[in-house]
């Protein structure tokens, strides 16, 4: 199978680094016109440097700015106005008990995680729509189904993102626009690696051993016993991104290893 994307537009969000720089750096492969999204500046350009190093004839562009607010998406879309694929990946997480994780901990994952995602795709699906073909991807997690119980506030943002998923492949129905979420497990992102940094130095073992550790004891019931890496997840989002994949939509996609324990 051969995904051709050169006649696409697409937008990633939170991928200067980890999961998102993945699969904008896939996107781009395909042949789509990429566009980077990060917080700073600095962030995007060096993104932006790092997949033009790896790929010369990729077309790339950057945006700066804070997705998780109302001005940021709007000057998102007022710059670039159309795009046939949105992948929303921005996503923030971080452990804390839930009686000590008070309501504008809860406001600020809902807006980042999932405001983001419903503002981004209820401002691009009308014009996926007026053109017959479009795609929107939720990057969800397998938290959203097994809730970790020390990031519930997390977890909840991931299972809104399925809901809106869902729903949203239902309102697009015979329009040509799919709408699919993607639900990874522990991955091996910059962020894991630099959790477990201490412990590879200390040891002195290979990051991907002390990730397999870590995946086995959080979450025993991985089937693949590793952390994934970030480039197999992004595979999953391009291909539901592909032309080939327009009879997948409404689909919670698993790249989880096998952590979700259902058939």
């Amino acid at each position: 199978m051969k995904i051709e994307l050169s006649d696409k537009f697409a937008i990633v969000t939170g991928s200067t680094r980890g999961i998102g720089f993945a699969i904008a750096q896939g996107l781009a492969a395909a042949g789509a016109h990429v566009v980077i999204n990060g917080r700073t500046a600095a962030q995007v350009d060096d993104a932006l440097d790092r997949l033009k190093g790896a790929d010369d004839k990729a077309k790339v562009d950057g945006f700066a700015g804070d997705l998780g607010a109302v001005e940021g998406c709007a000057a998102l879309v007022e710059r670039f106005p159309h795009c046939d694929v949105l992948v929303n990946n921005l996503g923030i997480y971080g452990p804390q008990d839930f009686f000590e994780t008070d309501d504008a901990t809860w406001q600020h994952f809902f807006d980042v995680n999932v405001m983001s995602a419903v503002r981004l795709s209820r401002a691009y699906a009308p014009g996926m729509q007026k053109a017959g073909w479009g795609r929107i991807v939720m990057i969800a997690s397998e938290s959203a189904i097994n809730i970790p119980s020390d990031m519930i506030h997390y977890g909840f943002t991931k299972t809104a993102m399925l809901s809106i998923a869902r729903g949203l492949a239902k309102r697009m129905a015979g329009t040509g626009v799919t709408v699919n979420s993607v639900l990874p497990g522990p991955t091996l992102s910059e962020g894991l690696a630099d959790m477990l940094a201490d412990d590879v130095a200390q040891s002195g073992r290979l990051l991907e051993d002390v990730a397999a550790d870590f995946v086995m004891d959080a979450r025993p019931s991985s089937v693949i016993q590793r952390a994934a890496t970030c480039e197999e997840v992004a595979n999953m989002v391009v291909y539901a991104c592909s032309k080939q994949a327009s009879a997948t939509t409404g689909a919670a996609l698993r790249v989880d290893g096998g952590v979700v324990d259902s058939i």
